[in-house]
């Protein structure tokens, strides 16, 4: 049987380490020449295949590809684009066979988190129908570490290592003006559903740091807050406040919401700091400074977790391990075998159980007054953001990334209009 050729694509928001999982099923692609003869790369994500924009990785250097490692966000393009249903959309599904059998590729790993899990496992159903059978791989990527089964997902560890830094550091400096000055700093945090990323920033409280968090997964009660927040400052001087983008009022309304929407169909956030920075300065008369973390949280390579690297390259090495056993529609997972010291292995898990399935934070990683986590959440969290992968820096003090060619693959077929 001749060797085929292997699609991967990068889909939706990136990571500090989702190159490391690019560079994983590139390097044992290549270690496999009599099974996988070349893989091509989606530009900007699914849509490259759509458009029969391929990219050939065999143009890159074994070193250019060894430093997608240690290199941040999507070295061949991402996207937000979600698939509709084969029944809304046939079409687009359609297309993907037609491109697959036009460049005759026989895997598919696609890179990314839930809508990209359930592309997927739609991909590998419908080339069965369609007699064109191609071995559909989904390999985790999410900084909301919502993926189900998996025990975390490549891209949370780094993002809850520079979360937890910064909100310590930045601390400390409202810590020494508190006297005469700033009482209250504001650090808002990703996280729609899920507050993975703002208990991360809770970790400062082991570090002598007030702090209260507003996690997703408890409805904001301002009255509460607002004393909580009365008496750290009170008790300390001053008080750093973790709002998760998702924390949402009663009635489901997010602190943050802007009234627009992506093009996945979600409410876009972005304001929830300054929304409590001014309910604090109002109700309590308090000096503050807010941020937002946004892409500085998910881009920060220079801060990654040494175990998200580690397993961000395993879980894309394992992909391709796994479709060249003969896998089909499953996801390569992170299985944890205990926290100290920390062990994991590599397991699986069928795409039919983890597309559009979230995973929040458990209520028992919460603490009782909902605004602080509790040692078994602590437990869980200290032992991804351990251990440092810096990158290489060059003679002028920058980091050393890698930009690729990107060199184009011939097309075969007529345009698609998307």
């Amino acid at each position: 049987m001749s060797a085929k050729n292997a699609f991967y694509a990068q889909s939706g928001g990136v990571t500090s380490v989702i190159n490391a999982s690019a560079c994983g099923v590139i390097e044992t692609a290549r270690q496999h020449p009599d099974k996988i003869a070349n893989v091509y790369a989606g530009r900007n994500g699914i849509i490259g295949a759509l458009t029969e924009e391929l990219i050939d990785t065999s143009q890159e250097s074994d070193e250019a590809i060894a430093a997608l490692k240690h290199t941040p966000s999507g070295a061949f393009g991402s996207c937000r684009f979600k698939l509709k249903s084969l029944e809304d959309n046939k079409r687009e599904y359609e297309r993907l066979i037609e491109i697959f059998k036009a460049h005759n590729i026989g895997y598919f790993f696609y890179n990314g988190g839930g809508d990209s899990a359930d592309t997927c496992f739609k991909v590998s159903q419908l080339s069965e129908k369609m007699g064109f059978p191609v071995q559909a791989i989904h390999i985790p990527k999410t900084v909301d570490n919502d993926l189900p089964i998996t025990d975390n997902c490549p891209g949370f560890g780094s993002v809850a290592k520079y979360i937890a830094v910064s909100t310590l550091e930045a601390s400390y400096d409202v810590r020494s003006m508190a006297k005469t000055s700033t009482k209250i700093f504001v650090i808002e945090v990703m996280g729609r559903h899920a507050g993975w990323i703002a208990a991360a920033g809770a970790l400062v409280e082991d570090y002598g740091i007030p702090v209260v968090t507003l996690f997703p997964e408890v409805e904001f009660d301002q009255e509460k807050f607002l004393a909580a927040v009365d008496a750290k400052v009170k008790e300390h001087g001053y008080c750093t406040i973790v709002v998760s983008e998702g924390a949402h009022w009663p009635d489901g309304t997010f602190l943050a919401e802007q009234g627009t929407r992506d093009s996945f169909g979600h409410a876009q956030l972005g304001g929830a700091a300054p929304v409590v920075a001014n309910m604090i300065k109002d109700a309590l008369g308090y000096k503050f400074h807010w941020a937002v973390a946004d892409y500085l949280q998910r881009a920060a390579r220079h801060l990654a977790s040494g175990s998200d690297v580690e397993q961000a390259y395993a879980l894309g090495k394992a992909g391709v391990e796994k479709a060249l056993e003969g896998k089909n529609s499953i996801m390569p997972t992170v299985v944890r075998e205990s926290s100290s010291p920390y062990k994991w292995s590599i397991g699986e898990a069928p795409l039919s159980e983890v597309a559009n399935v979230e995973k929040m934070m458990p209520m028992e990683y919460i603490s009782e007054d909902g605004f602080g986590i509790t040692d078994g959440c602590k437990e869980y969290l200290y032992p991804l953001i351990k251990g440092e992968s810096y990158p290489p820096y060059d003679d002028n003090g920058m980091p050393d990334y890698v930009t690729l060619k990107l060199a184009g693959v011939e097309r075969k077929l007529e345009d698609f209009e998307l």
